[in-house]
């Protein structure tokens, strides 16, 4: 009976940790959707959380901890899900469109993370070194670009993409422009759709058509069918009588 007791403890204390771990993830999230994290302090955060003081300094040791730890998580589970439309599809193709759809798909529905995702990069941008991020996209794939370079080259065997693109810089290119279009639409969201008429998640997938229009082999001209040649009729001659 003592040692059923004394299992249950450390399950109950890390079931505690979990929920406070969440609490401060979640309340953070939400204060840097609505205010920007450059505008939000650790005491803010604290407060959101409804957590002690002293207890957020046991999880995060300041604010660009908590940045990177819900990066972590909205990177990891990205990838989770996207691995599962992608490896479904039958052909490079088809693996790549259906990328492209999901980045479309989230920008529909989980703008919050892709805003998240666009204010990071921001930061990024002048506060954190390159390396920090690699060794995080490493460490949630650890083939990281190379599965993308892949699908060029696939599709180029298959005869469904382009013959005269270069791999490695094709989706390098493709990946940026599609993050970038994504990220800018969900941070502006209905300032450029007051600007522009039409609404974001028209205005992505309309990005995501002509990039595929400019990676796929063109469709040949049909040829039109060759007529015909009529015979002329030679003169008739009339007889004479």
């Amino acid at each position: 009976m003592t040692r059923k007791t004394t299992d249950k403890q450390p399950n109950l204390y890390h079931a505690h940790r979990e929920r406070q771990h969440r609490r401060i993830l979640d309340g953070a999230r939400k204060l840097f959707d609505e205010r920007g994290i450059d505008r939000v302090t650790m005491a803010e955060i604290t407060s959101a959380s409804g957590v002690q003081p002293s207890t957020i300094y046991q999880y995060f040791a300041n604010k660009d901890d908590i940045v990177w730890a819900l990066l972590s998580e909205s990177m990891q589970e990205a990838s989770r899900r996207a691995k599962l439309r992608v490896d479904a599809a039958p052909s490079a193709l088809a693996r790549l469109t259906a990328l492209l759809d999901f980045m479309a798909d989230e920008l529909a529905t989980n703008q919050l993370e892709v805003r998240f995702m666009a204010q990071f990069d921001a930061i990024y941008a002048h506060d954190w070194p390159a390396e920090r991020l690699i060794t995080l996209e490493s460490q949630i794939n650890p083939e990281g670009f190379l599965v993308f370079t892949n699908l060029i080259r696939e599709g180029i065997a298959e005869g469904s993409l382009r013959p005269d693109l270069d791999p490695d810089l094709t989706m390098h290119a493709v990946i940026n422009a599609v993050i970038g279009a994504q990220r800018r639409l969900a941070s502006l969201g209905k300032k450029v759709e007051a600007e522009y008429g039409k609404p974001i998640d028209r205005l992505f997938r309309e990005t995501i058509r002509v990039l595929l229009l400019g990676l796929r082999v063109p469709e040949a001209p049909a040829r039109p069918h060759p007529q015909k040649q009529k015979t002329p009729k030679s003169p008739s001659r009339k007889r004479s009588s």
